[in-house]
């Protein structure tokens, strides 16, 4: 009954002093957090010179520094694009929706040079289903799409993380379309009319062809005067 009783407030005791401890280490950081941290990144050489004070910011008056090779929202810059379809093919959530049209010849060149023969009538990028896996950078041939370091774009709407940056209008897509279909009629129609055969003319290495065999008629002799009675 003693030991049970010894046993019954060393235990108290042990809290006691362990709650204490507790409350001296959160106290002392208290103090410590009288002032504010500086925001700075983490590739700063300042970073773990701070160990105390309030790490809250004030944001959006106050923003963490972003890494340099931050993957974030996705750009495309259009006047480089060649609308090839790589980043749509690639995509495995499938956020990235292109609708081409072709163009009958060159109509102009990209920053590195390309040749630029489709037109990009839809280019939209849909954030919202975006894995930021950043696959469709890796195979784009004239590094015009590229992940950003925006990283804060929240909406109230849903549909507004989807990004349009097609620049055409409805009037020049059809005239694009229109010209496409036309040359393509163009080239499928023959380029000389057919010759009939009224108008044929036989080659000079043809066989002639074989003459008329003569039919054959025997003679007849017209009657004689009749007989004198």
């Amino acid at each position: 009954m003693e030991e049970t009783r010894k046993s019954y407030w060393q235990n108290i005791s042990s809290s006691v002093e362990s709650l204490l401890t507790g409350l001296r280490l959160t106290f002392r950081h208290f103090m410590n957090a009288r002032r504010t941290r500086k925001p700075v990144g983490i590739f700063d050489s300042t970073y773990f010179q701070q160990p105390d004070g309030i790490s809250t910011i004030q944001y959006p008056h106050e923003i963490l520094p972003v890494p340099v090779n931050g993957r974030y929202r996705l750009h495309n810059e259009i006047d480089d694009c060649i609308v090839c379809d790589k980043c749509a093919k690639i995509c495995p959530v499938n956020c990235i929706t292109i609708e081409p049209i072709r163009s009958v010849e060159e109509f102009g060149k990209t920053s590195d040079g390309t040749s630029k023969r489709i037109y990009a009538a839809r280019f939209d990028i849909n954030m919202a289903q975006c894995c930021f896996c950043g696959l469709c950078t890796t195979v784009c041939p004239t590094e015009c799409l590229t992940m950003t370091k925006v990283y804060d774009f929240s909406v109230t709407d849903i549909n507004e993380h989807t990004y349009e940056f097609a620049e055409m209008t409805a009037a020049e897509i059809e005239e694009k379309k229109t010209i496409f279909e036309e040359h393509q009629k163009s080239k499928a129609k023959p380029a000389t009319p057919p010759v009939q055969a009224s108008e044929s003319v036989p080659s000079p290495e043809s066989p002639k062809p074989a003459a008329a065999k003569p039919v054959f008629k025997p003679k007849i002799k017209p009657p004689g005067p009749p007989p004198a009675s």
